[in-house]
């Protein structure tokens, strides 16, 4: 039993290009197919009111990005007027107008979905956005006195005339467009003046319990900004004021070809970032048709570019609200992230070095703690046996206790590297930012490698230990530990992403993270991995090779499977050996959370594949590859950093690396892949166009809740298992 699908336009298929669109899917439409799934949590009445709140903030979110970026791309190869094809058969301009037409399609509904049925259903809980019209003369006085206390000192209104040229905006700032009639002081009769939120005021603010008439009780700035605006301009008349807002390219250009010194030429690049060239303008929708030409015209975007909102122009705000109400009955129930019964031992007072020197430690986030990888670069930082910290960072946040941790072990004079990406995307500032410091106390800080960005999750302890501590005639020798993740080494989306870590003392793993890092900080030739697959080396040629060998396995007669979980799905050399297996017989399942080009369930083509998406509670984060690999005992899991797309394969640093203890391996399959594979109530299933259909248990039929619910009844609180 299924629910309403969703399902991207499909377009005229024409001669040119049509032999590739009948194999890949379009990128950029398969992104907004994701976000339409993320919209459908927002739509789902099941999911408690503030987090459905949260997912329409997260959809706005990534649309914020998919403009910044990707449409942003699409725009300078306009510019460019580059008419080649992608790898789906459309050329620039095919793609640039159906993902207009996807996305103002997608916001319509965004919208009507905030203002029919969330702030409804929001009110009937006494969770109100008061308009002015609602205001009590109680609340009116309130907020005037807010308008002149908090926000009037910080606002700059901007009279355009010959001596005030239309200002700089920022990037996604909030803006108000004012029309006026009327002379000012010194006799100017400009007709439009500008004025600018600055970022330090709140968008969405809470009424105090003295003037509110209900416990949470919001106002917007906008509200309170249009009640006022006349103040700004004394003497003059307000004829209209209207919010807007402006998205602008925000990818970095650093022509690495050329520079000498990556991190100086991202100084200088970054402060660009909020003054890239717009790629869309969003405007509230009672703005005068005068006013969106005006505003169009400065910032060179065309009728398609422009976004008519009913409401708040950044619906990115509304995620403060949930942590501003105490109706924990209206979120998702709190949970404790559980523990692994060796590091059960450890928290006790057992050292983590001789748990792993006996048997490797599997980690599953959110469900279980990522304490432990905290605590495992702070022992290795106290250890005076722990000589040595190397460890990469791609994302960390701006308040990191392992960077902290770091920082103080290079203090105390231990041998401290840490390679940083620097182009780690709207990461750079506070990565530069901990390069800094880092480099200030003696730690060996390198940006791995230019055009290849440091992906890879891996940390290195070398520690020198006796043989036999209870022998005094015992030698000492560098012993090595490793941590290595599918995820960043970021405490908070650790809380709220899915992913898997590995901690292990195996020789041959350490050693080739130990060759991995030597070539990331030296020079020389890429060495030969005895267990780890390396982009841009090896993961490519071993993900092919792992799918031939189900191909040579299926044709022999057995039975052949493979399970891929990943964020996307795009790099065509594997999706047409995916195509190749399906072909021979090899079954497939792929979890593929948001991009996949590939086409499942097509005659002749990919009968035998079957993709499905997960969208809940937590980001699916994880990559996992199996592969049956004959069976009995010979499965091959692997964890990886990438997913199966170009640039994971060939322009960046990533890693690929083998569950090999057989518990551990049971665990991986039964956690991070067989509940995915069985969830029949809140995964969906895709179709050969593209489309969408989210599962819903048929009558009689057991309902098996979203994966994630299951893992956190498995996982967390108390659970300890091998």
């Amino acid at each position: 039993m299924a629910t309403r699908p969703t399902r991207p336009s499909r377009p005229a298929t024409t001669s040119a290009g049509s032999k590739a669109r009948e194999r890949f899917l379009n990128r950029e439409i398969q992104l907004l197919a994701f976000n339409r799934r993320v919209l459908a949590q927002a739509e789902d009445a099941t999911v408690p009111v503030l987090e459905r709140l949260k997912f329409l903030s997260i959809l706005s979110s990534n649309l914020d990005e998919f403009f910044e970026i990707r449409v942003a791309g699409l725009k300078e190869q306009l510019k460019l007027n580059a008419g080649s094809r992608g790898p789906d058969g459309f050329t620039p301009r095919e793609t640039f107008r159906r993902v207009a037409e996807e996305v103002h399609a997608l916001v319509i509904r965004q919208y009507v979905l905030l203002n029919d049925e969330m702030f409804p259903a929001l009110a009937a809980e006494g969770i109100r956005f008061l308009r002015r019209a609602q205001w009590t003369p109680k609340q009116q006085a309130w907020v005037k006195d807010y308008f002149f206390r908090e926000m009037m000192p910080v606002l700059t209104p901007i009279g355009l005339d010959p001596a005030h040229p239309f200002p700089r905006v920022f990037n996604k700032s909030l803006n108000f467009a004012v029309e006026l009639t009327g002379r000012d002081a010194f006799g100017r009769d400009s007709q439009r003046a500008i004025v600018q939120a600055p970022r330090v005021l709140p968008r969405v603010i809470k009424l105090p319990p003295e003037v509110a008439e209900g416990e949470n009780h919001f106002i917007f700035l906008t509200s309170i900004l249009h009640q006022h605006v006349g103040e700004l301009f004394a003497g003059m008349e307000v004829l209209g004021c209207y919010q807007f807002r402006v998205t602008r390219n925000s990818d970095l250009f650093v022509d690495e070809e050329e520079i000498k010194n990556l991190r100086l030429a991202l100084q200088g690049e970054l402060p660009q970032r909020h003054l890239g060239d717009a790629v869309r303008l969003e405007v509230a929708d009672n703005c005068s048709e005068e006013m969106v030409q005006f505003l169009s015209a400065q910032f060179d975007l065309d009728e398609i570019d422009i976004y008519r909102v009913n409401g708040p122009v950044n619906l990115v705000r509304l995620m403060s609200v949930p942590d501003q109400v105490a109706r924990p009955d209206l979120k998702f129930p709190p949970f404790v992230p559980g523990l692994p019964k060796p590091l059960v031992k450890v928290a006790k007072g057992r050292d983590v070095f001789d748990e792993l020197k006996k048997h490797d430690i599997l980690l599953h986030h959110p469900f279980e703690s990522f304490t432990p990888v905290i605590e495992f670069i702070q022992q290795a930082a106290r250890d005076p046996q722990v000589v040595a910290i190397k460890q990469t960072v791609y994302r960390t946040g701006t308040d990191s206790v392992i960077m902290e941790t770091l920082i103080e072990a290079a203090k105390h004079g231990k041998e401290v590297t840490v390679v940083v990406e620097l182009m780690a995307r709207f990461d750079e500032e506070a990565n530069l930012n901990w390069a800094s410091r880092l480099e200030e106390v003696g730690a060996h800080v390198v940006y791995g490698v230019v055009g290849h960005k440091t992906h890879a999750k891996m940390a290195l302890v070398v520690r020198r230990e006796l043989d036999d501590p209870e022998e005094k005639s015992s030698k000492a020798r560098l012993r090595r530990y490793v941590h290595l993740g599918t995820g960043n080494y970021h405490p908070r989306t650790a809380r709220l992403y899915t992913d898997f870590g590995l901690m292990t003392a195996n020789e041959g793993i350490c050693g080739d993270v130990n060759d991995i890092f030597v070539q990331l900080t030296g020079l020389g030739k890429a060495t030969k991995l005895a267990h780890v697959w390396q982009a841009p080396f090896t993961l490519h040629a071993g993900v092919l090779a792992s799918i031939e060998n189900e191909i040579r396995i299926a044709k022999s007669g057995k039975r052949a499977h493979i399970i891929a979980k990943m964020n996307s799905l795009l790099e065509p050399q594997a999706i047409e050996a995916l195509y190749r297996a399906s072909r021979a017989g090899v079954k497939i399942d792929l979890i593929v959370r948001g991009v996949c080009a590939l086409r499942p369930g097509v005659p002749g083509l990919s009968d035998n594949i079957r993709v499905r998406s997960i969208v809940g509670r937590f980001l699916e984060h994880s990559r996992i590859f199996y592969f049956r690999n004959g069976g009995a005992g010979n499965e091959r899991v692997m964890l990886s950093s990438a997913d199966w797309m170009e640039r994971n394969f060939f322009r960046r640093i990533e890693l690929c690396f083998p569950v090999n203890d057989p518990r551990l391996k049971k665990r991986v399959i039964a956690e991070g892949l067989k509940p995915y594979l069985d969830d029949n109530a809140q995964a969906w299933e895709m179709d050969g166009e593209g489309g969408y259909t989210r599962k819903r248990p048929a009558k009689g039929v057991k309902v098996r809740r979203i994966a994630q619910e299951e893992l956190l009844k498995l996982l967390s609180d108390s659970s300890i298992r091998a």
